[in-house]
């Protein structure tokens, strides 16, 4: 539903008159706008609403004889509110002591100790004198409620928060409270750890010592930690955190609550991977390959051989650019390639160029949706993306609009998604037929042949039909929140012109809180592609003077021996790239291979020549974009680790080395020449950019953004999916936990993924398999080993692998069939 009409009300809390929106929490309205603190445990507006358990917040209203929950209470017109009389003292007084009559006094070694709202409260609201003098409660202690999270259950308030996160907001329902009073406690379900992609949110949600970080147990103490705000750039989400650093080393994360972005939640992929930056396999010198082997080398010497390197492979030169590049580092790569080495190969998609002008078209600010737009939108169709791997907290953000604000959520994908439950209609097609459903929904949108393309497609039209029924009926709002991998390979801009298509008919452009959201493939695949890290497109999605070559023609190219050199900025194409033989015949060609890593991939062991250390998030400095356009600023919380140097500054000392002196001293030098190449950025500032960011959609200097037609396009027939015939088409996936991150982190790495193979009961039958069995899957060009996973939910002849996985990935096959066979 649109988002509330706000009605402003005044009432008055302790004398003073307050204006607030009328129906707001009378806890949240007093502070936000009277600045006057009703305290409290329970409640956390973030999870939802009050449930009134700790009765913290008590406060006397004129006109009601009893004691009220501030929780609980909306505000309204005239409302006259005490927090502060003796009665309210007492009673929250009493509460107080109620709460503390079981809680252990161990302050001096409990990680909360100086950050604990328990201890505030205590000393703010309290009596300071406790007139319980028996044995406290004991549980044993500390529990290991999963791998990442210890239980105190002695310190357990019983607010529920935890709980009810589980429940209410992350939805895996696996936290659940047992026994009954004094006896409470909080557990898992069955007794199983409590292992999900949100777990780690109810650490900070916590607000006593019970719930702690296993790997920030005993680690410091607030007096010793300052706190420094940036951006994950772990996945196109981008949340806004606050690293906690001590002694120049990264010990948490937590969030840094941003309601654009991400709502004040954290993936534990985000939360925790931190440890990677600290571990003895990190890359944190150069290396360059002497006598067949990589060996650790001064600056001096790998930037020359690099420099000499690539001035003998000028116009020979491919390069691509991996999500985790900043914007700056995107602009400097391509004008490296173009300007100083006469080259256009360069790429930062994972699959196939896309017309200049669909690009535009998709990235049109009157077609841009921001984050929030999901929740309170009348209708969201999620194509070709599951939310929970490939951007987690839109996942949380979908799940929210469906509970709170009544959001019709509709599902088309190949693989099950995660989000079926909660959806009003879900639709299956073939891997890799997003063109041929988008042209299916195009024709039942404007009462066309729906059976044809459907039929292309592996999908159901009745199916596709009462989905653009559900779409029409729905309102006004209607999000299309579609991932980039639907426009790649060969079908890429006819899906890509379906989509727009699909949009027109819906008449998305220009209605506010309506329009689209690309999920790109990398952290901050949109800002490579504003800033010219395209084959066919400069900066400001210029046309460029000479185009390129894409990805998979960069690695024929070096196959073929028309280049010699390939630039790896933060990307290992064997791994995150389809076509893995392809590259690795390509790799073995190049006469030249440079990358930036942080970790040794099995391919860049083999085949790079020259590596430079590359930044953690937590070093960088710059710019990224988000997926709805958000340009939000990085800033360094720790000294680089070792003798890493930016990334930026690599690429700027390897243009002056060949001849291209730029005079860029400081990265934020860089960043305002960013600004001037790209017109639609145009007077911006890192100031301005703050700490919350800036939506270039939504500044006068939009209008520079190129224009292009929007559609509607004629569509040819799309092609038909593969028809098993025996085999099974083969789809991909990647995992949240598939990251160089969470393999090297030592809390998370039981959590990286190892190959699962997963069928439809139907297809396990009729093969002979049994969940858990080991098995091969084959395709002309290679094979890879998994256990099988069956799924209920998966559609009758298809099979989806794990892709971005150093070993036995699925970007080893072939498709569009393989074959299954046990091992």
């Amino acid at each position: 539903m649109p988002r509330p009409i706000e009605h402003l009300v005044t009432f008055t809390v302790d004398g003073r008159e307050v204006t607030a929106p009328e129906n707001s929490i009378l806890a949240d309205a007093a502070l936000k706008h009277g600045g006057v603190e009703i305290p409290v445990f329970c409640y956390e507006p973030k999870i939802g609403g009050p449930v009134g358990a700790c009765r913290m917040c008590l406060v006397e209203i004129e006109g009601i004889p009893k004691l009220q929950a501030g929780c609980s209470v909306p505000v309204k017109d005239g409302m006259v509110v005490y927090t502060n009389t003796p009665r309210v003292k007492e009673a929250q007084e009493a509460v107080l002591e109620f709460i503390l009559v079981n809680h252990p006094l161990d302050c001096p070694v409990c990680d909360k100790g100086g950050e604990c709202p328990l201890q505030d409260k205590s000393f703010g609201w309290g009596d300071g004198i406790s007139r319980f003098a028996e044995p406290k409660r004991h549980f044993e202690k500390p529990l290991a409620l999963s791998p990442l999270i210890a239980i105190d259950r002695e310190r357990c308030i019983l607010c529920y928060r935890c709980v009810r996160f589980s429940q209410e907001v992350s939805e895996d329902h696996q936290l659940v409270l047992q026994e009954r009073g004094a006896h409470s406690f909080v557990a898992t379900f069955d007794g199983h750890p409590y292992v999900a992609p949100f777990s780690g949110n109810i650490i900070e949600l916590c607000p006593v010592g019970a719930l702690t970080s296993q790997p920030y147990r005993f680690r410091a103490r607030p007096w010793d930690i300052e706190q420094s705000g940036s951006i994950c750039t772990l996945c196109p989400a981008q949340c806004n955190v606050s690293f906690t650093v001590r002694d120049d080393r990264v010990l948490r994360v937590l969030q840094r609550d941003h309601a654009g972005v991400d709502d004040g939640w954290l993936c534990d992929k985000g939360r925790f991977a931190y440890q990677a930056i600290h571990v003895d396999e990190r890359i944190t010198q150069p290396l360059l390959r002497d006598g067949g082997e990589l060996r650790p080398v001064t600056w001096e010497l790998a930037l020359e051989t690099a420099a000499a390197a690539l001035g003998r492979a000028r116009g020979r030169t491919g390069a691509l650019a991996g999500g985790a590049a900043t914007n700056e580092e995107g602009w400097l790569l391509q004008g490296l390639l173009r300007d100083t080495l006469g080259c256009a190969d360069i790429d930062s998609r994972t699959g196939g160029t896309l017309p200049l002008d669909l690009h535009r078209a998709l990235g049109a600010p009157t077609l841009q949706v921001s984050v929030p737009d999901l929740e309170y939108a009348h209708a969201v169709l999620v194509l070709g993306t599951e939310p929970v791997d490939d951007a987690p907290i839109l996942d949380l953000r979908l799940r929210k609009g469906v509970r709170r604000h009544g959001l019709k959520l509709f599902i088309a994908t190949s693989r099950p998604s995660a989000l079926d439950e909660r959806a009003a209609q879900s639709i299956r097609y073939a891997p890799g037929a997003e063109a041929a459903f988008l042209t299916a929904l195009d024709a039942a949108l404007t009462g066309g042949d729906v059976a044809g393309p459907a039929a292309a497609a592996s999908a159901d039209p009745d199916a596709i039909r009462t989905l653009a029924e559900g779409l029409r009926g729905a309102g006004e709002e209607i999000v299309v929140l579609w991932g980039e991998r639907s426009t790649t390979g060969d079908d890429g801009a006819h899906a890509a012109e379906a989509l727009l298509n699909v949009a027109a008919r819906l008449g998305l452009a220009g209605r506010e809180g309506a329009g689209l959201l690309a999920v790109p493939e990398g952290a901050n695949g949109r800002g490579l592609r504003e800033v010219g890290v395209l084959p066919n497109g400069a900066p400001g999605l210029a046309d460029p003077v000479v185009a390129g070559r894409d990805a998979q023609g960069v690695a024929e190219a070096l196959a073929a021996g028309e280049l010699t050199a390939v630039y790896l900025l933060r990307t290992d194409p064997l791994i995150d790239l389809p076509g893995a033989a392809t590259w690795n015949r390509a790799l073995e060609k190049a006469s030249t291979v440079i990358a930036h890593a942080s970790f040794l991939t099995p391919g860049l062991a083999e085949h790079a020549t020259v590596i430079f250390p590359a930044e953690s998030h937590a070093e960088k400095e710059g710019t990224v974009v988000h997926p709805d356009g958000r340009l939000q600023r990085l800033r360094p919380a720790i000294g680089r680790q070792g003798e890493t140097r930016p990334e930026w500054q690599v690429l700027a000392e390897l243009r002056r080395a060949l001849g291209d002196d730029l005079r860029l001293l400081t990265c934020s030098m860089v960043t305002a020449r960013v600004f001037e190449a790209v017109p639609f950025y145009a007077g911006l500032s890192l100031d301005e950019i703050g700490a919350e960011g800036v939506r270039w959609t939504e500044r006068p200097q939009s209008a520079a953004a190129p224009v292009a037609a929007a559609g509607p396009f004629d569509l040819p027939a799309p092609p038909a999916a593969a028809s098993p015939n025996g085999r099974l088409r083969l789809g991909t996936f990647r995992s949240i936990w598939a990251s160089p991150e969470v393999e090297a982190s030592p809390a998370l790495k039981f959590l990286h993924p190892r190959q699962r193979v997963e069928l439809a009961p139907a297809d396990a039958d009729r093969l002979g398999l049994g969940h858990g069995a080991m098995v091969t899957v084959g395709s002309p060009d290679g094979s890879v080993t998994g256990v099988v996973h069956i799924r209920a939910a998966a559609p009758e002849g298809s099979v989806f692998l794990e892709r971005a996985i150093p070993h036995h990935g699925a970007s080893a096959l072939e498709g569009p069939l393989v074959e299954v066979r046990p091992s």
